[in-house]
């Protein structure tokens, strides 16, 4: 069984854990299933906004695809939610990332 199987096996019993859904949408990056993992990240921070690990993945894949606003939205998002659970190296990864992007 491969990775990707396994997860959706353990999201099949317990389908909100964010950990798996994070996992899961790592998976399925690397396996260039983008929509699949982008719809994961965003699912997770829906439901969960300060899972502050998928802000920075979510915001990678949307400037890799020339999504640049959303990619901005979603590193300031994440910053916020960050800068608010004293994540202090969350935070700078995300600061780091939006200035490469916009500058």
């Amino acid at each position: 069984m491969d990775r990707v199987e396994k997860l959706l096996e353990f999201l099949n019993a317990s389908p909100n854990d964010n950990f798996l859904r994070h996992a899961l949408a790592m998976e399925y990056l690397k396996a260039g299933k983008e929509k699949e993992a982008q719809q994961l990240l965003e699912a997770v921070l829906k439901d969960c906004p300060e899972y502050v690990g998928s802000y920075y993945q979510l915001a990678k894949l949307l400037e890799k695809n020339g999504e640049t606003e959303k990619a901005v939205f979603w590193y300031e998002r994440g910053m916020e939610y960050a800068k608010k659970a004293n994540e202090r190296h969350t935070y700078n990864e995300l600061q780091s990332a939006l200035d490469e992007l916009i500058y």
